[in-house]
């Protein structure tokens, strides 16, 4: 009888610790799950976060550039100004080659302009790009004006 009833309370005993066993898994399968859902939200909410920051320092990045693109195109037309008066007063006798040069490089420096005037800072355009492609034109502008006095001898 001591056997029976040892063996009733050793099988109780398992059946019992399976079930418990069980039912907590499928607790914490759950609890899981809802970890995972709480992850997603954190990092959808960190995605915007930091979407909105990249956005913020664009806009202030945008606006110190055009302020110092406005500046060196203003230069620009200043120094192409200048050009013209010194070639009207100079009278040289290579005049429609100059002003011809003075004319591509005052349509170069429009050009570059209304790049800056069209671009629109938005999500879907590439900054990057757009700033790196503006610099080389400004550069290539610069050396032309820069090299439009130079005298070769």
């Amino acid at each position: 009888m001591k056997k029976t009833i040892l063996n009733l309370a050793l099988t109780t005993f398992i059946a019992g610790t399976v079930l418990v066993g069980c039912q907590d898994a499928t607790k914490k399968e759950a609890e899981a799950k809802e970890n995972v859902e709480n992850a997603r939200a954190d990092l959808d909410d960190a995605k915007d976060e930091l979407s909105e920051a990249r956005r913020a320092a664009t806009e202030q990045e945008w606006k110190a550039f055009k302020d110092s693109t406005n500046a060196t195109i203003a230069k620009n037309e200043v120094r192409i100004a200048e050009m013209k008066a010194d070639l009207k007063n100079k009278g040289k006798s290579i005049d429609d080659q100059y002003a011809m040069k003075i004319k591509e490089l005052e349509e170069k420096n429009k050009e570059i302009k209304g790049k800056v005037q069209m671009y629109q800072n938005d999500a879907n355009s590439d900054w990057e790009s757009f700033k790196e492609e503006y610099n080389h034109d400004m550069k290539d502008l610069g050396n032309s004006l820069k090299n439009f006095t130079v005298k070769n001898k």
